[in-house]
């Protein structure tokens, strides 16, 4: 069944457009922008295409894809709920957590699968390490740390903290079992442009102790996207660039000695994280079973995007 219309066929939503269509389930696509549209309608001729939102929303088809600039995520994502549609929201979810609270309550209330597009929580290697922390090998969690820098693409209607960090934020609630947040510190430097920042320093502190700091750069000489986790028996290193996950025996004893009985690499499958979460959307059509990354995890998600963002003066 062609269950989908992606909204939007940009630099990110061409990639949710061939994946849905790849899985067969490609209902339509909407693009305001005509060659963009003229261009979908060349790739894939036995697709409809939409100029206009409403035109979608009012199709017989149970499901959209919202791949929009982030501040119409809001309204357009509403606006699908109350027809009736489920819905599948790239992040960041809304810009506003008050905005993403009330889409979260309205899909629950009315039985809508919401779903936000928090893509690393299906790559297979942060699933591994989720799985294996739950094991306990590890040990105790105790802090999380990423990083997420290169020389990027530096936007005008978002700082790198909106940008990059929805992606990490997720993987740090995921991996330390989403824990209630308890204080939000940040520091922030906007070199390039006034009030925009490039370079983003975040440090979480959590109810019962557990701690994580975020980095995030488009202003960087070096292409580094990593996270570390620090457990009290082991730590773990997912480098997303080499695609490897370490897993290092070692820490300190209860003398306050090094412990280091080695480390070793774990084989993770090579699978593609984007058709993945695609395929968990058309499962949870089918089945009603909420998504991993649901509206709750969106709300989560743009809180302390938010807090952070005020933390730092904006």
């Amino acid at each position: 069944m062609k269950s989908v219309i992606v909204v939007g066929a940009g630099n990110w939503g061409k990639n949710l457009v061939g994946n849905f269509y790849t899985l067969e389930a490609l209902a339509g696509v909407v693009e305001v922008n005509t060659e963009l549209r003229q261009c979908v309608s060349a790739t894939y001729p036995d697709v409809l295409t939409y100029g206009d939102y409403q035109d979608a929303l009012a199709a017989d088809v149970p499901a959209v894809v919202l791949a929009t600039p982030a501040a119409m995520h809001y309204p357009m994502a509403l606006a699908a709920l109350e027809a009736g549609k489920d819905v599948f929201v790239e992040k960041p979810m809304c810009l506003q957590a008050e905005e993403a609270r009330q889409l979260a309550e309205y899909a629950d209330k009315h039985e809508r699968i919401l779903m936000v597009g928090h893509l690393l929580l299906y790559q297979p290697a942060i699933a591994w390490m989720r799985d294996y922390l739950a094991s306990g090998k590890a040990g105790e969690v105790l802090h999380v740390a990423t990083q997420r820098a290169k020389l990027g693409k530096v936007r005008t209607e978002e700082n790198v903290w909106w940008s990059f960090a929805p992606h990490d934020i997720s993987v740090v609630l995921d991996l330390l079992g989403n824990p209630p947040v308890k204080t939000v510190q940040a520091h922030g430097h906007a070199m390039l442009q006034p009030r925009i920042e490039d370079n983003v320093h975040v440090d979480l502190e959590f109810e019962l102790g557990k701690t994580a700091h975020i980095h995030c750069s488009w202003y960087w000489p070096l292409l580094q996207r990593t996270t570390v986790v620090i457990a009290s028996e082991q730590m773990l290193v997912y480098d997303e660039v080499l695609q490897t996950v370490t897993v290092y025996d070692k820490g300190v004893d209860d003398q306050w000695q090094n412990r280091d009985q080695g480390n070793w690499c774990v084989q993770v499958a090579a699978s593609e994280p984007l058709k993945i979460e695609c395929e968990h959307f058309l499962h949870c059509l089918k089945t009603r079973d909420r998504p991993r990354s649901d509206g709750w995890n969106g709300v989560a998600v743009v809180e302390i995007l938010a807090k952070a963002q005020e933390a730092m003066g904006g």
